[in-house]
């Protein structure tokens, strides 16, 4: 009986380790399809293999979503054997553009989209066939489904489905809202497979009439971009991990009335006249900069996207990801627009991960300005003119975010801007690029926010995607800076100057609030109600949107207030010019963990503090 034991708490110990080894999965903050050596990839089509996938039609009553089931076997399964998802569907034939391969193997020229173990279907292992279901999005070209053996390191690919495609693979879609340059200017981005020489974009739109219908919808034209292998600039972008992206189109709607509803919908007019329309939606338009109205803004960073069918990195690449974006879908009527601050799909030189985020965010973004901020793994490549000569892009060095979103950024190439919305202004700031002083973006910063009005606009925030600021991250702690070196050195006088109320930033996967600082220093003892002379500013890591999570070092910092090491976002919402809310949510549940309030009346602004004044005179 006790060598029984023995036996059994041995094998409870190999489990529990197994188990630990498992939550730390190696894997965790690698892009899942960098794990495939398809540049190894061999084609040894099998007789006794076979994938079919059906429908073949997908999306006959316009949607740009469908679910596939692909059924699949062969004689000899295995443990590692797997499918994937590749579009175009003819993946196989063509030159590859891939160094690393000999030119006289045969071979495959992309990633797959997605993949999933073949034996996901339960018994595959056992009776050599299985079943699973793919959710597909229209992505402008067919697809096919393809059995591999070998695992990641050495696929081969034994069998490849019949096609199957959407019925209109270059219908508009996955609209994305984002402010103008103005307070009365809303901008609606989407992508196609429309060229301009075959269809005409352009976007119709209209306020949304007292009794219902459209108030004289109005036809406005839209601009298009694209971009192409070679504006990627390294591996894997260039090479295993391109996909075309289709064609970008942005159209400006202007003029709009303060707080009005309107309605749209992007389309396409064919060379023979007839419309290709996409689905209608609705948005507010922004208040009046200074309107005294109830105005609730979302803030977070590092979310990434997932895939609702339980392939590739749903376990452990951006697990809080959907939680995110369904939580927000979810109370979609209870805030106005949202600032995801850097680091989206994390497509990593991948591009068809591009139109999966796209995809995801879409029931938000499509309802909501959509304002987006450059993180590492959107610009950071060596030698491209960035801040910080790494590879976290995958070589995409900026192009694809700067092409697929619109920000209103005076150099496109510049991801820095500033945003009017009512009570608020919005100073984005772009850390792949030099922010210290001399340079054109801390011009940009000092700018943005000394011009603001603070008696109209009494809430100003700033904002980037590495932290600028303060953090009590672990690496960050291990550096001795508990911040991105370089960070604030440059930046907290203008911050203290000009009053900023709060820094936000993401980039550590993390929530973190601190005490109102300057120069490292509390500068009141309050932590849950902010009141009187404003002499400090609170700093905010809200990097957990869904991306694997970070840790913090074991000792606490006086100026951290509160730390949450799981998924969640900010809320902030403005009563009127004295009061405001701010909320940590998290994803989970949507339930409010952390929380504070600020009342200050405009003389509390103008007060002077420890260097925010210049030097008075009492001559008369």
């Amino acid at each position: 009986m006790r060598r029984m034991a023995h036996v059994v708490l041995a094998a409870v110990l190999a489990m529990a380790a197994a188990a630990a080894m498992a939550s730390a999965s190696p894997a965790e903050g690698i892009q899942p399809l960098s794990k495939i050596a398809i540049h190894k990839a061999t084609v040894d089509l099998h007789g006794s293999a076979y994938v079919r996938a059906t429908p073949a039609l997908l999306g006959d009553q316009g949607e740009d979503t469908a679910w596939v089931t692909v059924k699949y076997g062969w004689e000899n399964p295995s443990a590692d054997d797997w499918i994937a998802v590749f579009s175009p569907a003819d993946f196989i034939s063509g030159s590859c553009p891939n160094p690393r391969r000999n030119p006289n193997e045969p071979g495959l020229c992309t990633a797959p989209i997605k993949y999933q173990y073949a034996n996901y279907s339960a018994n595959y292992r056992y009776w050599g066939k299985g079943t699973i279901r793919f959710q597909i999005i229209n992505q402008r070209s067919d697809f096919s489904f393809a059995l591999f053996t070998g695992g990641f390191e050495n696929p081969k690919l034994v069998a490849v489905s019949k096609p199957v495609a959407f019925k209109n693979p270059k219908a508009p879609v996955f609209p994305r809202l984002a402010q103008g340059k103005t307070h009365d200017e809303m901008t609606v981005t989407w992508t196609s497979g429309y060229d301009i020489d075959e269809a005409y974009p352009l976007v119709e739109w209209g306020m949304v009439a007292p009794g219902g219908g459209v108030r004289n919808p109005t036809r406005t034209p839209a601009g298009t971009l694209t971009f192409n292998r070679g504006s990627m600039c390294g591996e894997p972008a260039r090479t295993v991990g391109w996909r075309d992206p289709g064609f970008i189109h942005t159209a400006f709607m202007r003029d709009l009335w303060p707080n009005k509803e309107y309605t749209y919908k992007i389309g396409h007019e064919l060379s023979d006249g007839t419309m290709v329309w996409g689905k209608p939606y609705t948005f507010r338009a922004p208040p009046t900069p200074g309107q005294n109205s109830l105005q609730r803004i979302i803030v977070f960073g590092d979310m990434g996207k997932a895939e609702r069918d339980g392939s590739n990195e749903f376990a452990n690449y951006q697990p809080g990801s959907l939680n995110t974006t369904d939580t927000l879908v979810k109370d979609l009527d209870n805030y106005d627009i949202v600032f995801h601050i850097g680091d989206m799909p994390y497509a990593n030189g991948y591009l068809s991960q591009w139109d999966q985020f796209t995809a995801q965010v879409a029931p938000i973004s499509a309802r909501k300005p959509y304002m987006v901020a450059s993180g590492n793994h959107e610009r950071d490549w060596p030698n491209t003119g960035g801040f910080f000569d790494v590879k976290d892009s995958g070589g995409e060095c900026g192009v694809p975010a700067e092409t697929m979103y619109y920000y209103p950024a005076e150099n496109r190439a510049n991801f820095w801007y500033k945003v009017d919305y009512g009570m608020f202004r919005f100073c984005v700031a772009d850390t792949g690029h030099d922010w210290r002083e001399g340079t054109p973006q801390h011009k940009f910063i000092e700018e943005c926010l000394s011009t603001v009005d603070r008696k109209h606009q009494p809430w100003l925030i700033f904002a980037a995607h590495r932290v600028l600021g303060y953090s009590s991250n672990a690496w960050y702690a291990a550096e001795g800076s508990f911040e991105e070196p370089e960070g604030r050195e440059s930046l907290q006088k203008l911050w203290q100057r000009y009053r900023v109320d709060m820094a936000f930033f993401g980039h550590v996967h993390n929530y973190e609030r601190t005490c109102p600082l300057y120069q490292s220093q509390c500068v009141t003892g309050e932590r849950s109600h902010y009141s009187g002379t404003m002499n400090g500013t609170i700093f905010v890591v809200a990097g957990g949107g869904g991306s694997h999570l970070s840790s913090y070092t074991t000792a606490i910092p006086r100026w951290s207030v509160f730390r949450d090491q799981d998924y969640g976002f900010v809320k902030l919402t403005a009563f009127n010019h004295s009061s405001l809310l701010f909320e940590y949510k998290k994803s989970s549940d949507g339930n409010v963990y952390d929380s504070f309030t600020v009342d200050r009346d405009y003389r509390n602004v103008l007060s002077c503090v420890h260097d925010s004044c210049f030097p008075t005179t009492l001559a008369l």
